[in-house]
């Protein structure tokens, strides 16, 4: 996909995830706090009547507008670019349906065409579900697998990133008793390069030093509690050490605290809770998720759609803030790198 035409000037494309959800909550707290400066650069694809509705019941004083592609952004209002016909209003919080499902997959489309055309820089998400996203008709199991395929990118990994910490998943969403037939070799390797790439362009560390975990207890104590680190990690870290620091496997007992403490700049995790369980614990709040891989900047919030508190102003838009700084970084330093 073509992006040499957009520029850091450019806004950075927000979609409003599930309209059910907490999406448009956090995104009318977001434009509102007078300490976020940041919301000034963004547009949100999704519906003006869904966002004034959770204005008007937070009460906010927002003032939210229709943007068209190229218009300029006023920073003291919320701009929307409008997709499709509006939906039919009042929404009712927590209860998605086929009609918020259908929504929420045209907000992706949308702002992937907006950045492709250049009119957008980058692309943040609001959560979706992924149930009510199967529902409406599209055949993808969540967002990332849907960028890939809107983007024909063959290949796309998570990383979660914080402060302190920041992981990536050789596997992701997958039943834990499949995660051992998944490891292989390759995959691994390819997780090792793949990170070391995107820590050396989108957060600008010029030699990154990556620890792999092992997938055993204590790393399998030399062969007592599985062969996964002498017959696929091992050899992947050695394969790997030829163009940058990268060590394991590491006991996943003890690897993660290291990390944090700022011996290393990420961790590969083997699978979901593995990695996902020590980042929350660092990051619950201001966790963001990137997707490497991908032709254009993807950031998101690390949570979900929250039906249980949709609509009842009680939703925290630190991670969503998070989100789009970061994607604001990462478009800088990809631009700083290729001059």
């Amino acid at each position: 996909m073509p992006s040499a035409t957009t520029s850091i000037s450019s806004p950075v494309a927000i979609t409003m995830g599930c309209p059910a959800g907490i999406g448009p909550e956090i995104l009318c707290r977001l434009f509102h706090l007078a300490d976020r400066p940041a919301a000034g650069r963004g547009v949100v694809v999704g519906d003006l009547g869904v966002l004034r509705q959770a204005a008007e019941q937070l009460g906010m004083p927002l003032t939210i507008v229709r943007w068209r592609p190229g218009e300029a952004i006023d920073p003291q209002t919320l701009p929307v670019l409008q997709v499709g016909a509006p939906l039919s209003t009042p929404i009712e919080w927590g209860r998605p349906d086929a009609a918020t499902g259908q929504a929420m997959g045209r907000y992706i489309e949308e702002a992937v065409r907006l950045i492709a055309d250049g009119h957008c820089s980058a692309l943040v998400t609001c959560p979706i579900s992924k149930q009510s996203l199967q529902q409406a008709g599209y055949p993808y199991p969540g967002h990332t697998e849907m960028l890939a395929a809107l983007t024909s990118t063959a290949k796309v990994r998570m990383m979660m990133a914080g402060p302190r910490l920041k992981v990536v998943l050789v596997t992701i969403h997958v039943a834990l008793r499949e995660v051992p037939g998944l490891l292989t070799y390759k995959e691994i390797a390819d997780c090792i390069r793949m990170t070391r790439e995107c820590l050396r362009r989108d957060f600008a560390i010029a030699n990154p030093r990556i620890a792999v975990a092992g997938f055993n207890p204590h790393g399998s104590e030399q062969g007592l509690f599985g062969d996964e680190e002498a017959r696929l990690i091992a050899p992947a870290v050695a394969q790997c050490q030829d163009s940058g620091e990268v060590s394991g496997p590491w006991p996943p007992d003890t690897i993660f605290h290291k990390a944090a403490s700022g011996r290393f700049d990420a961790v590969i995790a083997m699978y979901h809770d593995q990695g996902l369980i020590p980042f929350k614990l660092l990051h619950f709040a201001d966790g963001v998720n990137v997707t490497l891989g991908l032709p254009i900047v993807r950031t998101s919030v690390d949570h979900g759609t929250a039906y249980n508190i949709a609509g009842r102003n009680m939703a925290d838009p630190t991670s969503l803030a998070a989100a789009l700084a970061l994607a604001q970084t990462i478009v800088a330093n990809r631009r700083g790198r290729a001059a």
